[in-house]
């Protein structure tokens, strides 16, 4: 059952929090905040199928738009609208925090992920674990223009969900990236996927799969 309901949170101080929150059937304690790429947002057919998947597994599930999509319906990020967007999903594992007592994981799609990334090497306690789905390492064509300064001040494990066909990084310029950073890491690649990641082809197994590499590295964790 495919259960959530829409969520607010406009606390003082904060930047506002909207998305769509998924409660398991069964009560679990940890929580994952998950957003969107540039080009789009918390309905996103990958979100949307990754959170389902998760609160079947027994996440509470919080997928949210970044600021910027909430200030914007359509269209890319501005120049500048980074740090309002870490801000903002500091902002929503806040809410989450006063929610659960458990540990709450952050993840996003491409640009998403990659400022998730950056509000975790910036602040090591945010989040418990990070999922970074399709990470955009460098622009397209572009692969000397990396996005990996911050990598070398990650302090939490992270799960890396890339494609083979990902024109943002190679499997080995992934590779190559990840050691990088000194926290525990793991690639999972995945088989005639872009970008998206999700595809008629996969879309019954990837979201499966993924959650299974995720919580068993989240179980190393805590052990």
């Amino acid at each position: 059952m495919n259960a959530y309901r829409e969520f607010r949170d406009d606390s003082p101080n904060e930047v506002p929090v909207r998305g769509f929150l998924h409660g398991p059937s069964s009560v679990g304690d940890d929580c994952l905040v998950l957003t969107h790429g540039a080009g789009a947002n918390c309905n996103s057919p990958l979100l949307v199928t990754l959170a389902n998947e998760f609160c079947a597994s027994g996440l509470t599930v919080l997928r949210c738009d970044l600021p910027f999509r909430q200030a914007r319906p359509h269209g890319p990020p501005p120049r500048g609208s980074a740090e309002r967007d870490q801000l903002g999903l500091r902002a929503a594992v806040a809410a989450m925090r006063r929610q659960t007592s458990g540990r709450v994981f952050l993840g996003g799609h491409s640009y998403g992920g990659r400022q998730a990334s950056m509000l975790a090497a910036d602040e090591p306690g945010v989040a418990d674990k990070l999922l970074l789905l399709s990470y955009p390492l460098h622009p397209p064509q572009r692969p000397s223009e990396l996005r990996t300064a911050h990598f070398p001040r990650l302090q939490v494990a992270a799960l890396f969900v890339h494609g083979l066909r990902d024109g943002f990084g190679s499997i080995d310029e992934m590779t190559a990236a990840l050691a990088l950073i000194p926290a525990p890491t793991e690639l999972l690649p995945v088989a005639s996927a872009g970008h998206e990641l999700l595809s008629k082809r996969n879309v019954n197994e990837l979201p499966k799969i993924v959650v299974q590499a995720f919580r068993s590295l989240a179980y190393d964790l805590a052990v």
